[in-house]
């Protein structure tokens, strides 16, 4: 039975470009910053040889985190998009979405679209992406209907 969600992650192609998104820009923090090699990881992902940078990071303390992998051994990546099998997309909830819309955009983040009002009108919605064009979801949760 499953208790909670314990990560998320993302495959990222420069740790640091990512830090600078995910810790700079959305403010998570770092919890844990580690180069994992040898070969449980070899066993456990069937691959051989993987040498990879994992940086674990978490909204206040939150017990679900982000887990950033930059592969320094394999790193022939494959393009993405919303429609592709598999996970699509990363949701944070966040305070005040316009003025973070206004600061990203300002940092040269690309959007899809602004903010908008989904039509429950019980939420903001927009998404952006992060330095390798994972999509994030920007969701602002609205007090009045």
């Amino acid at each position: 039975m499953i208790k909670q969600v314990r990560h998320v992650g993302i495959v990222v192609n420069d740790m640091e470009n990512s830090l600078n998104f995910y810790r700079d820009l959305l403010g998570l923090k770092i919890v844990r910053d580690m180069d994992e090699y040898g070969n449980h990881l070899d066993n456990m992902l069937s691959l051989d040889n993987v040498e990879v940078r994992t940086v674990k990071l978490s909204v206040n303390d939150n017990v679900t985190l982000i887990e950033l992998l930059e592969f320094k051994s394999h790193n022939d990546h494959e393009v993405r998009n919303f429609y592709t099998i598999g996970a699509s997309h990363v949701a944070f909830t966040v305070e005040n979405i316009e003025k973070l819309y206004q600061d990203l955009s300002g940092k040269d983040v690309k959007f899809n679209a602004p903010p908008q009002k989904s039509p429950d009108g019980l939420v903001k919605v927009t998404f952006c992406k992060d330095p390798d064009g994972t999509p994030i979801e920007l969701v602002e949760i609205l007090n009045s209907v």
